[in-house]
C-alpha cells in the first residue's frame, strides 16, 4: 500500500507528516530523503514481511525451549525415608539423595509423631541419622520435610516400632581384637539371639565388643560413644533371654573375684602406750586363768555388791536402831566396800561388767573416748595383782 503524506515541520529528530486527511504524524527523520523540506511530499509503501515473521517467531521458540529445558524440566524431587535398624530404645534412619534439580536448598527437617524433632546438618552429606531416647516397645512415626526454592516436597511416613527387651534382632556388634578361638564363639553366640555383626563402625552399631582396648576401630568406637564391652555380655544376654545393661560388662570395669587376706582381715588397732599394753596384758592373762579354774573376784564381788543392796533396802530401820547398832552397820559396809574395791580386776571386760552392775558410775571418770580420766594413755588406778 503506497500513502502519500506532506512534509509538515522538520526536526532532527522527528519529523511531523500530515495526512491527506489533515492528521498529524510523527515520523522519525532518519527514515526521510535527506533533502526535504517543510512542504515537500513523500510516498510510504507498506506491506506486511510474512516469511520474516516466520523466522523470529521460530527463533523466540527456540529460546523458550532452551530456557525450559535449563530451569523447568526437572523438578526437586519428594525425599525417600526408610528404617535402616531398630532397637529398644533407638531408631537409624536412612534416606536417597536428595535431587534439588536446578532449585536451592532451604532446609532438610525430620518430624517425629507429627512435631518437628529438628533440622538435618548438612543434608546433602549426610544420608542417615539415629534418634536416641525412645520409649521400649512404641511406635513412631517419621518423615521427612524439604524446603528449596521451587517449593516444598514432604516424604512419605515411615512407621517404626521399637523392641521388646526380650527381642534382640536389633543388636548390631562390632569386633575388635579377639583371640580365634573366643571370635568363633562369639560369632555363634550372636547367630544364636538373632543379633548381627557389621565390619567397621557404622552409625547402627550398638556394641563393641573386644577384649583389648586399642586399635583404630576402638578408637572410633569410643568417639561415637558405642559401648565397649568384653564378650561376656553377650553369654550373659543369652543366658538371661534379654538385653543386660553394659555397667558390668565395660572393658575397663572391675571383674569380681575372690577376696584377699588384705580386704578380710581386720585393720590393726593402733596403740597409743605399749608399756601400757605390756602392763596390762599379763593382768588380764591371770584373770582369764582365775576365771577358767574357778576362783576369779567375780563371785566376791557379787556377795559384796548383794550385801550393799541389802544394807540400801535396810537403810529406813536404823531409825528405830540404837547409835551403836548403826555404827557398826556403817564399818561393816566400809569394809565390804574396801574389799570390793581390792577384789576388783583391772581388765577391760571386768570393768564393763562392773559398771553395768552399778548402772554406769564407772562413766563419770572417763573421758570422751572411754579411757580412765586417771592417766592419759588410759591405765586405771585400781590395777591390783591377785
Amino acid at each position: 500500500m503506497l500513502v502519500s503524506l506532506t512534509v509538515g515541520k522538520v526536526d532532527a529528530g522527528v519529523t511531523v507528516l500530515l495526512t491527506p486527511d489533515k492528521r498529524l504524524i510523527e515520523f522519525p527523520s532518519i527514515l526521510l530523503p535527506p533533502n526535504i523540506s517543510s512542504g515537500s511530499i513523500v510516498d510510504i509503501a507498506v506491506s506486511q514481511n510474512t516469511e520474516k515473521e516466520s523466522l523470529e517467531e521460530q527463533k523466540f521458540r527456540d529460546l523458550q525451549d532452551r530456557i525450559f529445558q535449563s530451569f523447568g524440566a526437572s523438578e526437586p524431587a519428594s525425599p525417600v525415608l526408610r528404617c535402616r535398624n531398630a532397637t529398644q530404645t533407638s531408631v537409624v534412619l536412612e534416606w536417597d539423595p536428595i535431587e534439588l534439580a536446578t532449585a536451592d536448598l532451604i532446609s532438610l527437617s525430620l518430624y517425629r509423631n507429627g512435631q518437628k524433632a529438628g533440622n538435618i546438618p548438612r543434608p546433602m552429606q549426610m544420608r542417615s541419622t539415629k534418634i536416641s531416647g525412645l520409649a521400649v516397645d512404641t511406635e513412631y512415626t517419621f518423615h521427612l520435610v524439604l524446603r528449596t526454592t521451587a517449593g516444598t516436597r514432604t516424604s512419605e511416613k515411615v512407621a517404626v516400632r521399637t523392641h521388646k527387651m526380650t527381642d534382640l534382632s536389633g543388636v548390631t556388634i562390632t569386633t575388635g581384637i579377639l583371640p580365634g578361638a573366643l571370635k568363633e564363639n562369639l560369632s555363634k553366640a550372636v547367630e544364636r539371639i538373632g543379633a548381627k555383626i557389621v565390619d567397621g563402625v557404622r552409625i547402627d552399631t550398638t556394641h563393641f565388643v573386644t577384649t583389648e582396648g586399642r586399635g583404630t576401630a576402638w578408637e572410633k568406637a569410643v568417639e561415637n560413644n558405642i559401648p565397649v564391652v568384653r564378650p561376656e555380655w553377650v553369654d550373659a544376654c543369652e543366658k538371661n533371654g534379654r538385653i543386660l545393661g553394659v555397667t558390668k560388662f565395660y572393658l575397663d570395669a572391675m571383674r569380681p573375684g575372690p577376696p584377699s587376706d588384705d580386704t578380710t582381715s581386720p585393720p590393726p588397732v593402733p596403740v597409743k602406750d605399749e608399756a601400757a599394753a605390756a602392763a596390762a596384758a599379763p593382768e588380764a592373762t591371770q584373770t582369764e586363768e582365775a576365771t577358767k579354774n574357778g576362783d576369779g573376784p567375780d563371785e566376791p564381788a557379787a556377795e559384796a555388791q548383794e550385801a550393799a543392796e541389802k544394807e540400801a533396802e535396810g537403810e529406813p530401820e536404823q531409825k528405830s536402831k540404837s547409835p551403836s547398832q548403826v555404827e557398826g552397820q556403817k564399818m561393816r559396809r566400809e569394809d565390804m566396800d574396801e574389799q570390793k574395791i581390792a577384789l576388783r580386776p583391772s581388765a577391760s571386760n571386768q570393768e564393763g561388767d562392773a559398771a553395768e552392775e552399778h548402772g554406769g558410775d564407772q562413766d563419770e571418770g572417763r573421758d570422751a573416748e572411754g579411757k580412765p580420766s586417771g592417766t592419759p594413755d588410759g591405765a586405771s588406778f585400781q590395777e591390783v595383782e591377785l
